[in-house]
């Protein structure tokens, strides 16, 4: 659950980043800017912290259990992305206060520039962790 209130908040603010500031009221833009990118910062970074928590308390499992078998069965091609997956995950946890300063007030004059690079770069590594956790659990039928 964490994963995904975490996906839908930094989807959101991504959005809402790279789209246009000006965006017509009621357009799929407009929506988005509804709410202020901003609001979502420290929601991103306390779940994509307790995320990192919870994906290091069930690895051991993964790397005793699950890896040997992926290994066994030849998916080097997962355990691969995998792999990237866990360093993509530790790189986002470096940018985690980067982030967090680039969205705190004062928003007004400043370029959006970094905001939106940031933003972008953190959501790749969600939606990356996401997907790739879920392709090496299905695999072979794990955690069903």
């Amino acid at each position: 659950m964490v994963a995904v209130a975490l996906l839908g908040a930094i989807t959101h603010q991504t959005l809402a980043a790279w789209g246009p500031a000006d965006a017509r009221p009621g357009s799929f833009f407009g929506r988005f800017r509804s709410i202020r990118p901003a609001s979502f910062a420290n929601a991103v970074v306390v779940l994509y912290a307790v995320s990192t928590l919870l994906g290091g308390i069930i690895y051991l499992t993964f790397r005793v259990d699950v890896r040997p078998e992926l290994e066994r069965a030849s998916h080097w091609h997962v355990l691969g992305f995998f792999d990237l997956k866990e360093h993509f995950v530790a790189i986002g946890l470096a940018l985690l206060p980067a982030y967090w300063v680039c969205w705190r007030p004062p928003l007004a004059n400043e370029p959006p520039q970094t905001r939106t690079a940031l933003t972008s770069i953190l959501a790749f590594i969600i939606w990356w962790g996401f997907l790739c956790g879920h392709v090496a659990n299905n695999i072979m039928g794990f955690g069903s």
